[in-house]
């Protein structure tokens, strides 16, 4: 006797309703097969890089150096997307302050751990 049922198709699965007279399965959607949880879990604390430091959170730990607490204040570095540091800037005096001083910030940012390949910025309005 085998241990799991046989999965049938849904055009399969369709013709049986009908023989039964039971609704069929119009969805669209595909059956996956189930995976682990913990194979699921693992694979997204790598993804999104939960509990391990990143260039981001060595950044964010010295903003307000960086930045002065008057400016860290209404900015926040987002994340580094090709080799650019993306920040948000809720203030348009600041988003300007940052601007001017860009290229004296990055060269800061690059002597931090790990952020030497950062070359510039973007300024977003928050």
């Amino acid at each position: 006797m085998p241990d799991e049922p046989k999965e049938f198709s849904r055009a399969v699965e369709n013709l049986i309703a009908d023989l039964r007279q039971l609704p069929a399965d119009r969805n669209r959607s595909k059956r996956r097969k189930t995976t682990e949880l913990g194979a699921v879990i693992d694979e997204l604390l790598v993804k999104y890089r939960i509990s391990h430091d990143s260039v981001e959170h060595s950044i964010r730990e010295k903003w307000t150096e960086l930045v002065g607490e008057a400016n860290a204040s209404y900015s926040h570095p987002l994340t580094v997307e090709r080799n650019l540091l993306v920040v948000l800037v809720s203030h348009s005096v600041v988003r300007n302050e940052l601007f001017l001083h860009r290229e004296a910030l990055v060269e800061k940012l690059r002597k931090l751990p790990g952020c030497d390949h950062i070359r510039g910025l973007a300024l977003r309005a928050n």
